[in-house]
């Protein structure tokens, strides 16, 4: 082993015992200057007391946020594990907006419902149906469809054919 090398260790040794002995120097003193902090003939009762209280909350905010967390991850692992067995649906409830916008893709994807005609509302799930339609087959068959969309509870019926009158809905069943 080279002579410079072996100088080199020496020295890094003798740093790292002096770094040791001050941080123990460090240690005692705080755990001196702890010890006599709590055992004050005058005041030590109400520290150690006050010490006591405050670890005491400390370990029960502790548990607080460990159950927390828990519930979290539970919460998170049951919402994957529903979305999972859905396979891929949406799961909860689904808006207003979002069903009417369903009920439009689905009723007017065929090209013989005539758009213009007919008005869809939707209020808490129920689709309520307005309008003029050539048939009382495709009144039907609209009506069946609004009700096999995703969220609808149930469908109102208020499409006539030309020549009928239209049907009232009055305000408090809307």
């Amino acid at each position: 082993m080279p002579l410079t090398r072996r100088i080199n260790d020496i020295q890094v040794g003798r740093r790292a015992s002096r770094w040791r002995g001050a941080m123990m120097a460090l240690t005692g003193a705080a755990a001196g200057a702890a010890a006599a902090f709590l055992a004050d003939p005058a005041r030590g009762r109400a520290r150690r007391a006050r010490l006591l209280d405050q670890s005491a909350a400390g370990v029960r905010h502790a548990g607080r946020a460990v159950e927390r967390g828990i519930r979290g991850l539970r919460s998170t692992a049951e919402g994957k594990l529903q979305a999972m067995a859905q396979g891929g649906e949406r799961v909860g409830p689904i808006d207003d907006v979002t069903i009417r916008d369903r009920a439009e893709s689905e009723l007017f994807r065929d090209a013989d419902v005539p758009k213009g005609t007919i008005n869809i509302n939707v209020e808490r799930g129920i689709i309520v149906l307005r309008g003029e339609v050539p048939d009382d087959a495709m009144r039907r068959r609209l009506a069946e469809q609004a009700a096999a969309i995703d969220g609808v509870w149930s469908v109102r019926n208020l499409l006539h054919l030309p020549g009928e009158p239209a049907e009232e809905m009055a305000a408090s069943t809307a």
